[in-house]
Protein backbone atom coordinates (compact mmCIF):
# COMPACT_ATOMS: atom_id res chain seq x y z
CA UNK A 1 0.00 0.00 0.00
CA UNK A 2 1.19 2.95 -0.54
CA UNK A 3 0.17 6.86 0.41
CA UNK A 4 0.19 9.23 3.48
CA UNK A 5 -3.42 9.03 4.59
CA UNK A 6 -3.34 5.78 6.60
CA UNK A 7 -7.04 4.11 6.46
CA UNK A 8 -7.86 6.18 2.83
CA UNK A 9 -6.63 3.49 0.77
CA UNK A 10 -8.73 0.66 -1.62
CA UNK A 11 -7.38 -2.51 -0.65
CA UNK A 12 -6.08 -4.62 -3.35
CA UNK A 13 -7.90 -7.62 -2.43
CA UNK A 14 -9.88 -8.39 -6.05
CA UNK A 15 -7.82 -11.54 -8.31
CA UNK A 16 -8.78 -11.83 -11.92
CA UNK A 17 -11.20 -14.54 -11.60
CA UNK A 18 -12.87 -11.90 -9.17
CA UNK A 19 -13.13 -9.52 -11.62
CA UNK A 20 -14.05 -11.68 -14.73
CA UNK A 21 -17.19 -13.11 -12.34
CA UNK A 22 -17.98 -9.90 -10.81
CA UNK A 23 -18.20 -7.89 -14.24
CA UNK A 24 -20.53 -11.22 -15.33
CA UNK A 25 -22.46 -11.15 -12.60
CA UNK A 26 -23.10 -7.29 -12.92
CA UNK A 27 -23.98 -7.72 -16.75
CA UNK A 28 -25.97 -11.22 -16.59
CA UNK A 29 -29.05 -10.38 -14.14
CA UNK A 30 -32.66 -9.09 -14.96
CA UNK A 31 -32.05 -7.68 -18.28
CA UNK A 32 -31.07 -11.49 -19.58
CA UNK A 33 -33.64 -13.04 -16.78
CA UNK A 34 -37.00 -10.63 -17.03
CA UNK A 35 -36.22 -7.92 -19.34
CA UNK A 36 -35.32 -9.80 -22.50
CA UNK A 37 -39.01 -11.42 -22.13
CA UNK A 38 -40.07 -7.24 -23.07
CA UNK A 39 -37.64 -6.89 -25.87
CA UNK A 40 -38.71 -10.13 -27.19
CA UNK A 41 -42.13 -8.67 -27.86
CA UNK A 42 -40.51 -6.02 -29.56
CA UNK A 43 -38.32 -7.48 -32.17
CA UNK A 44 -39.72 -11.08 -31.79
CA UNK A 45 -36.29 -13.41 -32.97
CA UNK A 46 -35.24 -10.22 -34.49
CA UNK A 47 -34.12 -9.69 -31.46
CA UNK A 48 -30.51 -11.92 -32.03
CA UNK A 49 -29.61 -8.90 -34.09
CA UNK A 50 -29.97 -6.47 -31.88
CA UNK A 51 -27.82 -8.56 -29.50
CA UNK A 52 -25.36 -9.39 -31.71
CA UNK A 53 -24.70 -5.97 -32.88
CA UNK A 54 -25.30 -4.40 -29.64
CA UNK A 55 -22.86 -6.95 -28.44
CA UNK A 56 -20.26 -5.58 -30.90
CA UNK A 57 -20.49 -1.92 -29.69
CA UNK A 58 -20.19 -2.70 -26.54
CA UNK A 59 -16.92 -4.59 -27.12
CA UNK A 60 -15.79 -1.62 -28.35
CA UNK A 61 -16.46 0.64 -25.57
CA UNK A 62 -14.67 -1.90 -23.34
CA UNK A 63 -11.66 -2.09 -25.58
CA UNK A 64 -11.43 1.88 -25.21
CA UNK A 65 -12.28 1.57 -21.07
CA UNK A 66 -9.29 -0.64 -21.04
CA UNK A 67 -7.15 1.18 -23.01
CA UNK A 68 -6.56 4.12 -20.45
CA UNK A 69 -7.49 1.43 -17.33
CA UNK A 70 -4.27 -0.57 -18.24
CA UNK A 71 -2.08 2.79 -18.54
CA UNK A 72 -3.86 4.27 -15.79
CA UNK A 73 -5.32 1.33 -12.87
CA UNK A 74 -7.64 3.83 -10.65
CA UNK A 75 -10.37 3.47 -8.44
CA UNK A 76 -13.89 4.77 -10.01
CA UNK A 77 -11.87 4.78 -13.41
CA UNK A 78 -13.97 6.40 -16.23
CA UNK A 79 -14.85 9.57 -13.78
CA UNK A 80 -11.39 10.12 -12.98
CA UNK A 81 -10.59 9.61 -17.02
CA UNK A 82 -13.11 12.46 -17.55
CA UNK A 83 -11.60 14.64 -15.31
CA UNK A 84 -8.62 13.90 -16.67
CA UNK A 85 -9.50 14.64 -20.41
CA UNK A 86 -12.34 16.18 -20.59
CA UNK A 87 -12.18 19.03 -17.51
CA UNK A 88 -13.34 18.65 -14.03
CA UNK A 89 -16.94 19.35 -14.77
CA UNK A 90 -17.25 16.20 -17.28
CA UNK A 91 -15.18 14.04 -14.37
CA UNK A 92 -17.85 15.57 -11.60
CA UNK A 93 -21.29 14.72 -13.67
CA UNK A 94 -19.98 10.72 -15.00
CA UNK A 95 -19.02 10.16 -11.16
CA UNK A 96 -22.38 11.37 -9.43
CA UNK A 97 -24.41 10.19 -12.58
CA UNK A 98 -22.87 6.29 -12.53
CA UNK A 99 -23.80 6.44 -8.72
CA UNK A 100 -27.39 7.58 -10.26
CA UNK A 101 -27.36 4.83 -12.21
CA UNK A 102 -26.72 1.98 -10.46
CA UNK A 103 -29.17 3.04 -7.87
CA UNK A 104 -31.73 3.19 -10.51
CA UNK A 105 -30.46 0.29 -11.67
CA UNK A 106 -30.85 -1.66 -8.35
CA UNK A 107 -34.05 -0.66 -7.92
CA UNK A 108 -34.98 -2.49 -10.87
CA UNK A 109 -33.30 -5.46 -9.54
CA UNK A 110 -34.79 -5.53 -6.10
CA UNK A 111 -37.95 -4.81 -8.21
CA UNK A 112 -37.18 -8.50 -10.20
CA UNK A 113 -36.61 -9.97 -6.58
CA UNK A 114 -40.33 -9.05 -5.75
CA UNK A 115 -41.84 -10.39 -9.11
CA UNK A 116 -39.43 -13.95 -8.52
CA UNK A 117 -40.33 -14.38 -5.26
CA UNK A 118 -44.28 -14.03 -6.27
CA UNK A 119 -43.19 -17.42 -7.77
CA UNK A 120 -43.46 -18.68 -4.50
CA UNK A 121 -45.73 -16.26 -2.32
CA UNK A 122 -48.00 -14.37 -4.63
CA UNK A 123 -50.01 -12.66 -1.37
CA UNK A 124 -46.99 -10.88 -0.46
CA UNK A 125 -46.45 -7.81 -2.18
CA UNK A 126 -43.45 -6.77 -3.88
CA UNK A 127 -42.23 -4.24 -1.62
CA UNK A 128 -41.98 -6.13 1.31
CA UNK A 129 -39.09 -8.67 -0.61
CA UNK A 130 -37.54 -5.33 -2.35
CA UNK A 131 -36.83 -4.11 1.09
CA UNK A 132 -35.43 -7.54 2.95
CA UNK A 133 -32.99 -7.92 -0.69
CA UNK A 134 -31.96 -4.15 -0.15
CA UNK A 135 -30.66 -4.68 3.91
CA UNK A 136 -29.16 -8.24 3.08
CA UNK A 137 -27.31 -6.85 0.32
CA UNK A 138 -26.01 -3.78 2.28
CA UNK A 139 -24.94 -5.88 4.95
CA UNK A 140 -23.06 -8.11 2.43
CA UNK A 141 -21.27 -4.93 1.14
CA UNK A 142 -19.72 -4.48 4.42
CA UNK A 143 -17.83 -7.94 4.22
CA UNK A 144 -13.50 -6.92 3.63
CA UNK A 145 -13.03 -6.72 -0.47
CA UNK A 146 -11.36 -9.83 -0.90
CA UNK A 147 -14.87 -11.64 1.03
CA UNK A 148 -17.19 -9.52 -1.14
CA UNK A 149 -15.21 -10.76 -4.40
CA UNK A 150 -14.87 -14.87 -3.04
CA UNK A 151 -19.13 -14.48 -2.49
CA UNK A 152 -19.85 -12.43 -5.79
CA UNK A 153 -17.89 -15.06 -7.65
CA UNK A 154 -19.92 -17.69 -6.22
CA UNK A 155 -23.28 -15.82 -6.86
CA UNK A 156 -22.20 -15.03 -10.56
CA UNK A 157 -20.72 -18.73 -10.68
CA UNK A 158 -24.91 -20.17 -9.66
CA UNK A 159 -26.49 -18.28 -12.39
CA UNK A 160 -23.51 -18.66 -15.55
CA UNK A 161 -24.08 -22.60 -14.54
CA UNK A 162 -27.65 -21.88 -14.71
CA UNK A 163 -27.40 -20.53 -18.45
CA UNK A 164 -25.07 -23.01 -20.12
CA UNK A 165 -27.61 -25.86 -18.44
CA UNK A 166 -30.29 -24.23 -19.97
CA UNK A 167 -28.78 -23.99 -23.30
CA UNK A 168 -27.24 -27.89 -23.19
CA UNK A 169 -31.28 -29.38 -22.17
CA UNK A 170 -32.43 -26.67 -24.83
CA UNK A 171 -30.28 -27.78 -27.53
CA UNK A 172 -31.34 -31.54 -26.36
CA UNK A 173 -34.52 -30.89 -26.84
CA UNK A 174 -34.48 -28.92 -30.31
CA UNK A 175 -31.88 -31.41 -31.69
CA UNK A 176 -33.17 -34.80 -30.26
CA UNK A 177 -36.89 -33.95 -28.56
CA UNK A 178 -35.40 -35.09 -25.23
CA UNK A 179 -38.10 -33.41 -22.86
CA UNK A 180 -40.49 -33.11 -25.36
CA UNK A 181 -41.43 -36.72 -25.79
CA UNK A 182 -38.87 -37.56 -28.25
CA UNK A 183 -39.99 -35.09 -31.18
CA UNK A 184 -37.38 -32.85 -32.01
CA UNK A 185 -38.83 -28.88 -32.35
CA UNK A 186 -36.43 -28.02 -34.15
CA UNK A 187 -35.48 -23.67 -34.73
CA UNK A 188 -38.78 -23.97 -37.28
CA UNK A 189 -40.35 -21.20 -34.18
CA UNK A 190 -37.85 -18.12 -34.92
CA UNK A 191 -39.41 -18.21 -38.86
CA UNK A 192 -42.71 -19.74 -38.33
CA UNK A 193 -44.70 -17.14 -36.43
CA UNK A 194 -44.23 -13.99 -38.77
CA UNK A 195 -40.34 -14.65 -39.91
CA UNK A 196 -37.15 -13.81 -38.43
CA UNK A 197 -38.25 -10.12 -37.84
CA UNK A 198 -42.07 -10.16 -37.46
CA UNK A 199 -42.35 -6.76 -36.45
CA UNK A 200 -40.04 -5.18 -39.29
CA UNK A 201 -37.09 -3.03 -38.35
CA UNK A 202 -38.74 -1.03 -36.59
CA UNK A 203 -39.38 -3.80 -33.71
CA UNK A 204 -35.41 -4.07 -33.26
CA UNK A 205 -35.43 -0.22 -33.17
CA UNK A 206 -37.46 -0.25 -30.12
CA UNK A 207 -35.84 -3.45 -28.93
CA UNK A 208 -32.36 -1.13 -28.41
CA UNK A 209 -33.05 0.50 -25.19
CA UNK A 210 -33.78 -3.07 -23.39
CA UNK A 211 -31.02 -4.43 -25.09
CA UNK A 212 -28.54 -2.00 -24.41
CA UNK A 213 -29.80 -2.01 -20.55
CA UNK A 214 -29.25 -5.82 -20.63
CA UNK A 215 -25.47 -5.10 -21.39
CA UNK A 216 -25.45 -2.34 -18.34
CA UNK A 217 -22.82 -3.43 -15.83
CA UNK A 218 -19.81 -4.99 -18.08
CA UNK A 219 -18.10 -1.41 -17.29
CA UNK A 220 -17.93 -2.53 -13.59
CA UNK A 221 -14.64 -3.94 -14.91
CA UNK A 222 -13.24 -0.43 -15.11
CA UNK A 223 -14.60 0.48 -10.82
CA UNK A 224 -12.41 -2.42 -9.76
CA UNK A 225 -9.47 -1.24 -11.31
CA UNK A 226 -8.15 0.53 -7.93
CA UNK A 227 -8.64 -2.71 -5.69
CA UNK A 228 -7.47 -5.87 -8.42
CA UNK A 229 -3.94 -7.40 -8.09
CA UNK A 230 -1.57 -7.02 -11.85
CA UNK A 231 -4.18 -4.51 -13.63
CA UNK A 232 -2.32 -5.04 -16.94
CA UNK A 233 -2.93 -8.96 -16.99
CA UNK A 234 -6.42 -9.26 -15.12
CA UNK A 235 -7.93 -6.31 -16.94
CA UNK A 236 -6.97 -6.94 -20.33
CA UNK A 237 -8.05 -10.44 -19.95
CA UNK A 238 -11.31 -9.68 -18.22
CA UNK A 239 -12.28 -7.40 -20.99
CA UNK A 240 -11.87 -9.86 -23.79
CA UNK A 241 -13.38 -12.79 -21.97
CA UNK A 242 -16.20 -11.37 -20.78
CA UNK A 243 -17.45 -9.63 -23.72
CA UNK A 244 -17.63 -13.15 -25.40
CA UNK A 245 -19.37 -14.98 -22.87
CA UNK A 246 -21.65 -12.10 -22.27
CA UNK A 247 -22.64 -12.42 -26.08
CA UNK A 248 -22.50 -16.49 -26.07
CA UNK A 249 -24.92 -16.46 -23.00
CA UNK A 250 -27.27 -13.80 -24.00
CA UNK A 251 -27.61 -14.53 -27.68
CA UNK A 252 -27.31 -18.69 -27.08
CA UNK A 253 -29.67 -18.27 -24.38
CA UNK A 254 -32.42 -16.52 -26.50
CA UNK A 255 -31.58 -18.35 -29.81
CA UNK A 256 -32.70 -22.04 -27.33
CA UNK A 257 -35.77 -20.22 -26.02
CA UNK A 258 -37.08 -18.83 -29.37
CA UNK A 259 -36.11 -21.94 -30.74
CA UNK A 260 -38.72 -23.99 -28.21
CA UNK A 261 -41.05 -21.15 -27.78
CA UNK A 262 -43.13 -19.25 -30.42
CA UNK A 263 -41.81 -15.62 -29.36
CA UNK A 264 -45.23 -14.35 -28.82
CA UNK A 265 -45.44 -16.66 -25.77
CA UNK A 266 -42.76 -16.04 -23.95
CA UNK A 267 -42.90 -13.64 -21.21
CA UNK A 268 -46.35 -14.07 -20.66
CA UNK A 269 -45.95 -16.47 -17.45
CA UNK A 270 -42.84 -15.00 -16.47
CA UNK A 271 -38.75 -15.86 -16.81
CA UNK A 272 -38.47 -17.42 -20.09
CA UNK A 273 -36.25 -19.90 -18.03
CA UNK A 274 -38.66 -20.76 -15.68
CA UNK A 275 -40.88 -21.76 -18.81
CA UNK A 276 -38.26 -23.51 -20.22
CA UNK A 277 -37.54 -25.99 -17.83
CA UNK A 278 -40.89 -26.41 -16.90
CA UNK A 279 -41.83 -27.92 -20.53
CA UNK A 280 -39.11 -30.48 -20.23
CA UNK A 281 -41.12 -31.75 -17.76
CA UNK A 282 -39.56 -31.19 -14.61
CA UNK A 283 -41.46 -29.35 -12.22
CA UNK A 284 -39.11 -29.28 -9.23
CA UNK A 285 -36.59 -27.69 -11.94
CA UNK A 286 -38.90 -24.87 -12.43
CA UNK A 287 -38.36 -24.03 -8.74
CA UNK A 288 -34.78 -24.14 -8.92
CA UNK A 289 -34.42 -22.19 -11.92
CA UNK A 290 -36.60 -19.69 -10.11
CA UNK A 291 -34.12 -19.66 -7.19
CA UNK A 292 -30.99 -19.18 -10.03
CA UNK A 293 -32.84 -16.20 -11.41
CA UNK A 294 -33.66 -14.84 -7.84
CA UNK A 295 -29.62 -14.65 -7.33
CA UNK A 296 -28.80 -13.53 -10.27
CA UNK A 297 -30.66 -10.23 -9.26
CA UNK A 298 -29.15 -9.77 -5.62
CA UNK A 299 -26.01 -10.96 -7.38
CA UNK A 300 -26.61 -7.81 -10.14
CA UNK A 301 -27.86 -5.33 -6.68
CA UNK A 302 -24.69 -6.38 -4.85
CA UNK A 303 -22.56 -5.23 -7.71
CA UNK A 304 -24.36 -2.16 -8.13
CA UNK A 305 -24.08 -1.30 -4.14
CA UNK A 306 -20.05 -2.52 -4.63
CA UNK A 307 -20.21 0.16 -7.74
CA UNK A 308 -22.06 2.76 -5.90
CA UNK A 309 -20.22 3.20 -2.81
CA UNK A 310 -16.69 3.28 -4.88
CA UNK A 311 -18.15 6.26 -7.20
CA UNK A 312 -19.01 8.12 -3.65
CA UNK A 313 -15.59 7.45 -2.59
CA UNK A 314 -14.44 8.67 -5.36
CA UNK A 315 -16.35 11.29 -5.66
CA UNK A 316 -15.59 12.48 -1.89
CA UNK A 317 -11.62 12.39 -2.47
CA UNK A 318 -12.30 15.11 -4.91
CA UNK A 319 -14.65 17.01 -2.66
CA UNK A 320 -17.21 16.94 -4.50
CA UNK A 321 -19.28 14.70 -2.06
CA UNK A 322 -19.28 14.75 1.34
CA UNK A 323 -16.39 14.20 3.02
CA UNK A 324 -17.57 11.45 5.09
CA UNK A 325 -17.99 9.23 2.10
CA UNK A 326 -14.32 8.75 1.46
CA UNK A 327 -14.11 7.37 5.42
CA UNK A 328 -13.37 3.55 5.32
CA UNK A 329 -13.93 0.94 7.23
CA UNK A 330 -11.27 -1.93 9.42
CA UNK A 331 -11.92 -3.97 6.16
CA UNK A 332 -11.02 -1.31 3.77
CA UNK A 333 -14.81 -0.97 2.86
CA UNK A 334 -16.57 2.67 2.27
CA UNK A 335 -19.06 2.34 4.64
CA UNK A 336 -20.59 5.65 4.64
CA UNK A 337 -20.45 5.54 0.81
CA UNK A 338 -22.18 2.33 1.34
CA UNK A 339 -25.21 3.19 3.06
CA UNK A 340 -25.89 6.60 1.51
CA UNK A 341 -26.50 4.62 -1.75
CA UNK A 342 -28.80 1.74 0.49
CA UNK A 343 -30.60 4.86 1.39
CA UNK A 344 -31.35 6.11 -2.40
CA UNK A 345 -32.26 2.78 -2.85
CA UNK A 346 -35.66 2.94 -0.54
CA UNK A 347 -36.81 5.13 -3.29
CA UNK A 348 -37.24 2.00 -5.40
CA UNK A 349 -38.89 0.30 -2.30
CA UNK A 350 -41.15 2.99 -2.28
CA UNK A 351 -42.09 2.95 -6.29
CA UNK A 352 -42.69 -1.24 -5.94
CA UNK A 353 -45.26 0.06 -3.20
CA UNK A 354 -46.59 2.83 -5.24
CA UNK A 355 -46.68 1.44 -9.12
CA UNK A 356 -45.75 -1.99 -8.99
CA UNK A 357 -46.83 -2.67 -12.54
CA UNK A 358 -44.72 0.58 -14.25
CA UNK A 359 -41.96 0.44 -12.37
CA UNK A 360 -39.62 -1.84 -14.00
CA UNK A 361 -39.97 0.21 -17.52
CA UNK A 362 -39.42 3.52 -16.01
CA UNK A 363 -36.03 2.31 -13.83
CA UNK A 364 -34.34 0.24 -16.69
CA UNK A 365 -35.31 3.14 -19.33
CA UNK A 366 -33.77 5.68 -16.75
CA UNK A 367 -30.55 3.20 -15.91
CA UNK A 368 -30.23 3.27 -19.99
CA UNK A 369 -29.78 6.73 -20.22
CA UNK A 370 -27.70 7.10 -17.39
CA UNK A 371 -25.37 4.24 -19.02
CA UNK A 372 -25.29 5.55 -22.61
CA UNK A 373 -23.69 9.12 -20.68
CA UNK A 374 -21.30 6.89 -19.16
CA UNK A 375 -20.32 4.74 -22.18
CA UNK A 376 -20.08 8.01 -24.41
CA UNK A 377 -17.93 9.81 -21.65
CA UNK A 378 -15.53 6.54 -22.01
CA UNK A 379 -15.45 6.82 -25.52
CA UNK A 380 -15.01 10.80 -25.83
CA UNK A 381 -12.22 10.39 -23.01
CA UNK A 382 -10.55 7.85 -24.61
CA UNK A 383 -10.19 9.45 -28.24
CA UNK A 384 -9.02 12.71 -25.88
CA UNK A 385 -6.50 10.35 -24.50
CA UNK A 386 -5.17 9.59 -27.75
CA UNK A 387 -4.72 13.16 -28.93
CA UNK A 388 -2.41 13.93 -25.91
CA UNK A 389 -0.10 10.87 -26.59
CA UNK A 390 2.90 12.14 -28.14
CA UNK A 391 4.37 10.95 -31.50
CA UNK A 392 5.74 6.67 -30.87
CA UNK A 393 3.41 6.52 -27.90
CA UNK A 394 0.62 5.58 -29.18
CA UNK A 395 2.52 2.31 -30.50
CA UNK A 396 3.62 1.64 -27.09
CA UNK A 397 -0.03 1.25 -25.88
CA UNK A 398 -0.29 -2.46 -24.30
CA UNK A 399 -3.89 -2.64 -25.04
CA UNK A 400 -5.42 -0.90 -27.96
CA UNK A 401 -8.79 -0.35 -28.99
CA UNK A 402 -9.31 -1.75 -32.46
CA UNK A 403 -9.75 0.57 -36.06
CA UNK A 404 -9.51 3.65 -33.81
CA UNK A 405 -10.99 5.98 -34.82
CA UNK A 406 -13.71 4.75 -36.57
CA UNK A 407 -14.79 2.26 -34.15
CA UNK A 408 -14.74 5.17 -30.98
CA UNK A 409 -17.02 7.88 -33.46
CA UNK A 410 -19.91 4.94 -34.92
CA UNK A 411 -19.90 3.80 -31.12
CA UNK A 412 -20.83 7.52 -30.16
CA UNK A 413 -23.31 7.61 -33.14
CA UNK A 414 -24.76 4.02 -32.05
CA UNK A 415 -25.35 5.32 -28.49
CA UNK A 416 -27.07 8.58 -29.95
CA UNK A 417 -29.66 6.61 -31.81
CA UNK A 418 -30.55 4.74 -28.95
CA UNK A 419 -31.59 8.33 -27.08
CA UNK A 420 -33.40 9.19 -29.93
CA UNK A 421 -35.41 5.84 -30.05
CA UNK A 422 -35.80 6.63 -26.18
CA UNK A 423 -37.34 9.47 -26.78
CA UNK A 424 -39.73 8.77 -29.49
CA UNK A 425 -40.95 5.61 -27.90
CA UNK A 426 -43.46 6.58 -24.96
CA UNK A 427 -42.65 3.72 -22.57
CA UNK A 428 -38.97 5.18 -22.22
CA UNK A 429 -39.55 8.39 -22.82
CA UNK A 430 -39.50 9.22 -19.31
CA UNK A 431 -35.71 8.41 -19.09
CA UNK A 432 -35.15 11.17 -21.71
CA UNK A 433 -37.02 13.54 -19.04
CA UNK A 434 -35.29 12.47 -16.23
CA UNK A 435 -32.11 12.17 -17.12
CA UNK A 436 -31.41 15.75 -18.44
CA UNK A 437 -33.26 17.08 -15.24
CA UNK A 438 -30.89 15.17 -13.22
CA UNK A 439 -27.77 16.37 -15.19
CA UNK A 440 -29.40 20.41 -14.99
CA UNK A 441 -29.39 19.39 -10.87
CA UNK A 442 -25.60 18.73 -10.92
CA UNK A 443 -24.41 21.45 -12.53
CA UNK A 444 -26.47 23.77 -10.82
CA UNK A 445 -24.72 22.14 -7.71
CA UNK A 446 -21.35 22.33 -9.39
CA UNK A 447 -21.64 25.69 -9.82
CA UNK A 448 -23.31 26.77 -6.55
CA UNK A 449 -21.06 24.84 -4.17
CA UNK A 450 -17.97 26.26 -5.91
CA UNK A 451 -16.42 23.18 -7.14
CA UNK A 452 -15.21 25.14 -10.27
CA UNK A 453 -13.07 26.91 -8.25
CA UNK A 454 -11.28 23.99 -6.78
CA UNK A 455 -10.14 22.53 -9.37
CA UNK A 456 -6.28 22.83 -9.61
CA UNK A 457 -7.02 20.91 -6.34
CA UNK A 458 -7.96 17.56 -7.93
CA UNK A 459 -4.47 16.73 -8.84
CA UNK A 460 -3.30 17.06 -5.58
CA UNK A 461 -6.13 14.72 -4.10
CA UNK A 462 -5.37 12.25 -7.08
CA UNK A 463 -2.24 11.25 -4.88
CA UNK A 464 -4.99 9.94 -2.17
CA UNK A 465 -6.25 7.50 -4.69
CA UNK A 466 -5.01 3.90 -4.85
CA UNK A 467 -1.84 3.35 -7.49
Amino acid sequence: MQGKTQGKELKRGLEERHVTLMSLGAAIGVGLFLGSASAIKLAGPGILLAYGFSGMIMFFIMRALGEMAIQKPVAGSFSKYARDYLGPLAGYLTGWNYWFLWVVTCMAEITAVGIYMGYWYPDVPNWIWALSALVIMTTVNFLAVKAYGELEFWFALIKILAIVLMIAVGLLMIVFGIGNGGVATGIKNLWDNGGLFPNGFKGILLSLQMVMFAYLGIEMIGVTAGEVKNPEKSLARAIDSVFWRILIFYVGALFVIMSIYPWQEIGLKGSPFVLTFEKIGIPAAAGIINFVVLTAALSSCNSGIFSTGRMLFNLAEHGEAPKGYSQLTKGGVPGKAVLASAGALLVGVALNYIVPAKVFTWVTSIATFGAIWTWGIILLSQIKYRKTLKKGEEAKLKYKMPLFPLTSYVSLAFLALVVVLMAYNPDTRIAVIIGPLWFIGLIIAYYAKGFHKRSQGSAATEQKLVK
